[in-house]
């Protein structure tokens, strides 16, 4: 079983029915089980694994997805690049509900996740100065702007570890950071990914606007706004895999080099 893309899907995109002529396979990792058997199938071309973040049935938290059994089980597959859809509370007016955001930075909130496959033996300083594939976000970024997609160029993601919404305290206190969007789910699984010299690249869908603005956070709303704008995410996905080049032109394949001690 081969694969040369990964999509892992986030909450409201659990279905792997973009992909044709599909198989299921259940890969075994050194780190446990990833989430969920992994769907294998074609897409634009190419050779596609979907795994849903959160299990099919979204039954695990964000503290609990094993993230490193997830990046492991794709990059046993084959996979060289990782499309990342999830949703996001918006910390700006302009970022409204319905907009796709391509993050570039993050700031990190949580406190129980493990961020590195080198825990013994090895130290690992990966670099993630610019956490995201520079090319996997411009061809996002292309794709989007092909479709007139409502989206952002750019965004700080602030990675709460959850499961619980933000306080007003703490949602006013990202803003002042400078953050755009915050969610619980893009670290440590982005770190992971360029510790693994795999590309990146997160498809973030702004659900609603986060408790600054005096409004509580609902999951019904949160899974209604995504489930009209699922579609949208699907196509974005697809026009962006048929795109990608066969050969990497970026940095990713070689992001360990002098990371290691």
């Amino acid at each position: 079983m081969h694969a040369e893309v990964g999509i892992i899907g986030g909450t409201g995109l659990y279905d792997p029915k973009i992909l044709s002529h599909v198989e299921e396979v259940s890969v075994s990792t050194p780190y446990g089980s990833p989430s969920d058997i992994i769907t294998v199938g074609e897409l634009a071309g190419k050779r596609v694994a979907f795994l849903p973040r959160h299990g099919r049935k979204h039954t695990i938290r964000p503290s609990d997805v094993n993230s490193r059994a997830n990046i492991y089980a794709l990059k046993k597959l084959g996979v060289q690049r990782i499309l990342a859809p999830s949703t996001v509370g918006s910390l700006r007016e302009e970022y409204r509900p319905g907009d796709v955001v391509f993050v570039d930075q993050f700031i990190d909130r949580t406190t129980r996740r493990e961020q590195s496959f080198f825990t013994e033996g090895r130290v690992c300083h990966i670099s993630v100065a610019e956490p995201m594939c520079p090319e996997l976000r411009r061809t996002l970024i292309e794709v989007a702007e092909a479709q007139g997609i409502s989206h952002h160029k750019t965004g700080t993601y602030v990675c709460i570890e959850g499961p619980r919404f933000s306080t007003k305290a703490e949602s006013r206190m990202h803003r002042a950071w400078g953050a755009d969007v915050v969610g619980m789910t893009l670290v440590p699984e982005c770190v992971l990914a360029r510790e693994a010299e795999v590309c990146y690249a997160s498809i973030a869908t702004v659900t609603d606007y986060d408790v600054w603005k005096d409004h509580p956070v609902s999951v019904d709303e949160i899974v209604s706004t995504m489930r009209m704008n699922v579609e949208k995410v699907k196509q974005l996905i697809a026009e962006a895999v048929a795109r990608l080049p066969r050969e990497r032109t970026c940095e990713c394949h070689r992001a360990c080099h002098n990371a290691l001690v």
